[in-house]
């Protein structure tokens, strides 16, 4: 059966009352009477204080310390005079002087400060009638602050065409000490199996933005389409990113798009993982070059969903062919790639024998190592003993208190037994571990009710289990895997994710990202024990007001428990 919460029926009554397409941007209280604002990630600590409200204003300037406030600012600035038709100047002080000193009531500062904690991320936020004032000890932590400060303002503060609201653009009076408790917390987003245009993943940067998460995850080659330019293998989009899943059509990003790409997430603060999944789910690679293959045949194109018939070719005859693979697109890889990582797949390897699973991910992982990059790999992958040190391991398995929901009953699925020890081999290799169990953070996984979509499909699989909004709330990172009790410096984060098999549309990704993919984020930032399912249920009603502004084409109804 399906687990149900604690206070079920009253948990429902409340999941209904603020059914995310219902709402108007509001602000529940407190045991206290106190208001609390719909903050999601929720901050680390939250003060309502009696400073008066703040009110944004023509008037209103960005003060700012420096350059890299200044940096940091910009993107949330240039949000605000698209929705205001305000200037809304960014002012740097110099010299002597401080943002504070030179600002005024109507102002927002932003300034470096090294005794706020937290790290880079870390902030502390204050507002009332004087300001806001925003201090962090790096770029990032002033960014993150932005974001607060835009899900504090009105919804209409998402808007492009200029506007007031009835109100006014106004921020309650708070006080808010905060930080994350993981430094890596990603949405996934696979592009191979369905091509998604690149303007629409810059809308997505800056949606997984608003919610804090700080990396995107492409998955940029499988079976189905190889979606990243290659100068020294042309073929690999040449051929490889033909088609797609159903065959209507394929794509790719050039070196400029993705370029485009990356910068764009950057100013946001958001860093590119791209990914080239090995030594499986490599058919589109299969089909464009026959010498990657051991027969040396070309692979026909492959449109349809089934996994692990696919794999690299370990014999010795065709090593220079392998290996010089590797080492072409993984360099190229890295080279277009600024942030610290790259992924590198191993997952479903099942068309690989063992002993060669073995040697392809030792010639692998060496050659993303040698890119100068921290390898990820999924946790297949942990069969080896020989991978670089430090290499960082992505579980993607089920958490090991999963139940069957009960209309899964005639198709019963267990974590695998071999996937807990393969985690435990990257954190004796001197890795650590990324997150994404598939029955709470895959989102292509289908809601309870399986409704249709926003275009009147039937969206995603359910292979590894239905995903209510409260379930992908309700899991907790350190007992995810079955026996290992995981502390929090074995995790770099975690990691929400979107397979496409099913997802043609813009609309379609929407609707099954938004909003399970605010539950996730939250359990990556937010403290462990501040965590609280029905005050996030409650904020989601102020965010969700904030998506109708972005036209995100989200599940309007969350939280019930549809299990019977």
């Amino acid at each position: 059966m399906q687990r149900r919460h604690s206070s079920s029926t009253a948990l429902i009554a409340l999941s209904l009352a603020v059914a995310l397409g219902a709402l108007t941007a509001c602000t529940p209280s407190r045991e206290n009477g106190d208001p609390v604002p719909g903050i999601v990630p929720a901050p680390v600590s939250f003060e309502p204080t009696d400073a008066g409200e703040f009110a944004l204003t023509e008037r209103t300037r960005f003060v700012v310390d420096g350059d890299e406030a200044a940096r940091a600012v910009r993107p949330f600035a240039e949000g605000a005079r698209a929705a205001t038709g305000w200037e809304l100047p960014v002012e740097r002080v110099g010299g002597e002087a401080s943002a504070s000193s030179e600002a005024d009531g109507d102002d927002i500062v932003l300034a470096l400060d090294e005794s706020v904690t937290g790290g880079e991320e870390g902030y502390a936020f204050e507002s009332g009638r004087d300001g806001v004032r925003i201090t962090a000890p790096a770029a990032a932590g002033l960014f993150r602050g932005t974001q607060t400060l835009r899900q504090l303002l009105p919804p209409e503060i998402e808007r492009t065409a200029a506007s007031t609201p009835a109100g006014g653009w106004t921020v309650p009076a708070v006080s808010i000490a905060d930080a994350p408790r993981f430094e890596y917390r990603a949405s996934l987003v696979d592009v191979a199996r369905n091509f998604m245009q690149p303007g629409d993943l810059l809308d997505h940067i800056d949606r997984i933005a608003l919610l804090k998460l700080n990396v995107l995850h492409l998955h940029l080659t499988d079976d189905q389409g190889w979606r990243l330019q290659i100068d020294s293998w042309p073929e690999l989009t040449g051929i490889g990113a033909s088609t797609s899943v159903g065959g209507d059509g394929g794509g790719f990003y050039t070196k400029a798009d993705y370029r485009r790409i990356v910068d764009y997430a950057a100013e946001r603060f958001v860093t590119v993982v791209p990914e080239i999944d090995l030594p499986g789910h490599t058919n589109a690679a299969l089909s464009a070059y026959a010498e990657l293959n051991c027969d040396g045949v070309a692979r026909e194109p492959y449109t349809g969903i089934e996994v692990g018939f696919s794999s690299l070719c370990a014999a010795p005859e065709r090593a220079e062919a392998t290996d010089r693979f590797l080492a072409d697109v993984l360099g190229e890889v890295a080279e277009l790639t600024p942030g610290p990582w790259i992924h590198v797949g191993g997952d479903e390897p099942l068309a690989t024998p063992h002993d060669d699973f073995l040697d392809l991910v030792g010639r692998i992982t060496k050659a993303g190592a040698a890119t100068g990059k921290t390898v990820i790999a999924y946790h297949e992958m942990g069969a080896s003993n020989e991978m670089p040190p430090g290499t960082i391991g992505h579980y993607w398995d089920l958490t090991a208190s999963h139940e069957m929901p009960a209309n899964r009953r005639d198709e019963p699925v267990r974590p695998y037994p071999e996937s807990a020890g393969q985690a435990r081999s990257f954190l004796e290799q001197g890795g650590r571990l990324i997150l994404a169990p598939a029955d709470v953070t895959y989102l292509d996984m289908m809601y309870p009710d399986r409704p249709a979509g926003p275009l009147g499909t039937e969206l995603g699989t359910r292979w590894a289990a239905t995903i209510t909004l409260e379930q992908a709330y309700a899991w907790t990172p350190e007992t995810t895997i079955g026996g290992l009790e995981l502390a929090d410096e074995q995790i770099l984060g975690v990691t929400s994710s979107l397979w496409s098999e099913t997802i043609e549309t813009v609309p379609d990704f929407e609707f099954m990202v938004f909003p399970r993919i605010a539950a996730t984020a939250e359990v990556a930032w937010s403290p462990a024990d501040a965590r609280d399912e029905a005050g996030f249920l409650a904020r989601l009603g102020a965010l969700g007001a904030h998506f109708d502004e972005l036209g995100i084409a989200y599940r309007k109804v969350g939280g019930v428990d549809w299990a019977e």
